[in-house]
């Protein structure tokens, strides 16, 4: 059975593991790290975690027990292999994956999966864009029961346009849950994918209600914050403006983890104003 809820009146730190270690694409092997650390929680990802036979998912299952991290949120929804735009698109097919991906994530615990999946939602060449929204949307609708019966929350994740061709503004993230209107599809902020886009961070406090989740990472190289980025600063002050107390993940590129990791947690704690 996954463990309740954690506190949610006050902001919980983590880390999205999938970019530390390229030899390491689940995430998973620096939880004990986290745990020394005092980090809330981990954030992996998701299409390696489906992909585990049972035996080996079990293994991480007793891992994440043993260090007292658990892991509250999945990224990398969907494989680049399965389509999810275009004319190679299959709904079926991929609400089947996600069935046993979200089902998987359920058993772990896990309560906010991230859906950008760049690869597998990027539009092909000549697609009507439009088309392709439609698509998406059919999906999202499709998904939300899915997430509700396992006690998740799928957020959709704006990604800038040197990743992705769809969805690229928190303001689109926004118009999509609205167009889903389900209650388990709701809304994640990213600092990095702001910046590059230079949405102006304010929209936060619009999204407030369905934002359910946020990743952080510095500067345009997308590396663990250090306190000395203004932008990211701003955007911590509309979070905090707008009263979030949800989960914010650090994602980003790290050569000294443990030096970097140690550093972030102080860095975002103080601008986020949890004690």
């Amino acid at each position: 059975m996954p463990p309740p809820d954690p506190d949610t009146h006050r902001i919980r730190l983590g880390i999205c593991g999938c970019m530390i270690s390229p030899a390491d694409p689940l995430g998973a092997d620096i939880v004990e790290q986290l745990a020394t650390l005092g980090y809330d929680y981990l954030e992996l990802s998701l299409r390696d975690l489906a992909a585990l036979p049972e035996t080996a998912f079990m293994r991480l299952v007793t891992r994440l027990q043993r260090a007292g991290v658990p892991c509250e949120a999945c990224n990398n929804f969907f494989p680049a292999e399965i389509r999810l735009t275009g004319p190679a698109a299959d709904l079926p097919a991929a609400v089947a994956y996600a069935r046993l991906a979200l089902a998987r994530a359920a058993r772990l615990g896990v309560k906010v999966v991230v859906f950008g999946s760049s690869g597998a939602r990027n539009v092909p060449a000549g697609f009507p864009l439009d088309a392709a929204w439609a698509q998406l949307r059919a999906l999202l609708v499709a998904l939300g029961p899915v997430a509700e019966e396992h006690g998740l929350t799928i957020v959709i994740e704006h990604l800038n346009r040197g990743e992705s061709n769809i969805l690229n503004s928190i303001a689109e993230g926004w118009r999509m849950a609205r167009e889903v209107a389900h209650p388990r599809i709701r809304v994640l902020a990213d600092a990095y994918h702001v910046r590059q886009e230079n949405e102006d961070p304010a929209i936060l406090a619009q999204v407030t209600p369905p934002l359910a989740h946020v990743h952080v990472a510095q500067r345009a190289e997308r590396v663990f914050p250090d306190g000395n980025d203004a932008a990211l600063a701003a955007f911590f002050r509309q979070l905090r403006a707008a009263s979030y107390t949800g989960r914010v993940s650090i994602e980003g590129y790290t050569k000294d983890f443990s030096a970097d990791a140690a550093r972030a947690l102080r860095v975002c704690r103080e601008l986020s104003g949890v004690p």
